[in-house]
C-alpha cells in the first residue's frame, strides 16, 4: 500500500510538472475553447428544439451544459488551485474535499442564476452590464479571497515548522476541567471555518457561460430549462474539481509516506502547508492585481 501511494504521488507530481512546466496547460486550454465552442453551438441548437417543443431537447441541453461546464473548468479558474492547494496543504479526507469541491461548483452556479434573476428580473440589467460586473466586481473580489485563504494556509503551516515543545499540563490530566479544546473539537472548528471559506472564495465569481444561458432563456421563456442547464455546468464543472482533489490527497498522502512519519509528518506537513499557501497566494493576488489594472 505504501508503495502504491508513493507510485500515485509520483504521478501526480509528473502530471502537473507538464502542466506547468512544459506547454501541457496551453495545450489543454486550446484543446478546452475548441470543444467549449462546439458544446455552445450544441447548446443553441438545442434551445431552439426546446422552444420547438422537440421532447428530446431539454436532456440534450442538460448534456451539452454538463460538457460545456467540464471543458470550462478545463481552463484557468473555477477554484481548481484552491481546491488543489487546500488539498496538498491540509490533511483533509478524500470524501470530504470532494464534497467541497461539488457544493463549490454547485455554489458558483447559484451565484450566477441570482445574479441574472436579481440583475435582470428585478433591476432591469441587460447582458453586457451584467457580465461586466461580473467580471469587473466578482472576479477580483474571488480572487482575493482565495488570495488570503493561501496566505492563511502560509502562515498556519509555517506554525508547525518549529519543533514541538514538551508540555507538561495537557487535557488528559485528571484534575477535573477542561483547559483548553481537544484534538478533534479544533480539527473540527478548523474544517468546518475552512470548507465555508472555501466555498464562499470559490462561489463568488460566476460563470460568464453560466450566465449567457440564464439570460438567454429568461428572455425566451425558458427559465427552468436555464436553472436546469446551469445546475448541469456546476456538475460538469465539479466534475473536474472533484478529480484535483483526487489527485492532490493522492500527492499529499504519498508525499508523507515517503518523506516523513509519526512526529515529523507534522513539521513536513507544515512544511507543505506554507508551500501551497504561498504559491496560491502570490498567483490569486498576481492575477488579482492584473483583473483589476
Amino acid at each position: 500500500m505504501r508503495s502504491v501511494g508513493v507510485i500515485g504521488a509520483a504521478l501526480v507530481a509528473a502530471l502537473a510538472l507538464w502542466l506547468w512546466a512544459g506547454d501541457g496547460a496551453a495545450q489543454v486550454a486550446r484543446l478546452a475553447a475548441a470543444g467549449q465552442h462546439e458544446a455552445q453551438v450544441a447548446m443553441a441548437r438545442a434551445l431552439r428544439a426546446l422552444r420547438a417543443g422537440d421532447p428530446g431537447a431539454l436532456s440534450w441541453l442538460l448534456a451539452m451544459c454538463f460538457a460545456y461546464g467540464v471543458l470550462h473548468a478545463a481552463g484557468p479558474g473555477h477554484g481548481k488551485l484552491l481546491v488543489g492547494g487546500y488539498g496538498v496543504g491540509r490533511r483533509v479526507p478524500l470524501a470530504r474535499l470532494s464534497a467541497l469541491a461539488l457544493v463549490s461548483s454547485l455554489a458558483q452556479a447559484g451565484v450566477a442564476i441570482a445574479v441574472v434573476y436579481t440583475g435582470a428580473a428585478l433591476l432591469g440589467l441587460g447582458r453586457v452590464a451584467m457580465t461586466d460586473a461580473a467580471e469587473d466586481y466578482l472576479a477580483p473580489a474571488s480572487y482575493a479571497a482565495i488570495g488570503c485563504i493561501g496566505l492563511w494556509l502560509l502562515l498556519r503551516g509555517l506554525r508547525k515548522l518549529p519543533a514541538p515543545k514538551a508540555h507538561v499540563h495537557d487535557h488528559h490530566c485528571d484534575c477535573g476541567h477542561a483547559h483548553a479544546p481537544t484534538p478533534e473539537q479544533v480539527e473540527t472548528l478548523h474544517g468546518l471555518r475552512d470548507a465555508a471559506l472555501l466555498v464562499a472564495a470559490i462561489a463568488i465569481r460566476p460563470c460568464t457561460g453560466a450566465l449567457f444561458l440564464l439570460i438567454l432563456t429568461w428572455r425566451m421563456n425558458l427559465d427552468l430549462a436555464g436553472i436546469l442547464g446551469v445546475t448541469a455546468m456546476g456538475l460538469g464543472t465539479g466534475a473536474v474539481t472533484v478529480a484535483v482533489a483526487a489527485a492532490s490527497v493522492t500527492f499529499r498522502e504519498g508525499a508523507l509516506m515517503r518523506l516523513a512519519s509519526g512526529a515529523q509528518a507534522r513539521r513536513v506537513m507544515g512544511g507543505i502547508e506554507a508551500t501551497a499557501g504561498a504559491l496560491i497566494a502570490m498567483i490569486a493576488f498576481e492575477v488579482t492585481l492584473r483583473t483589476v489594472l
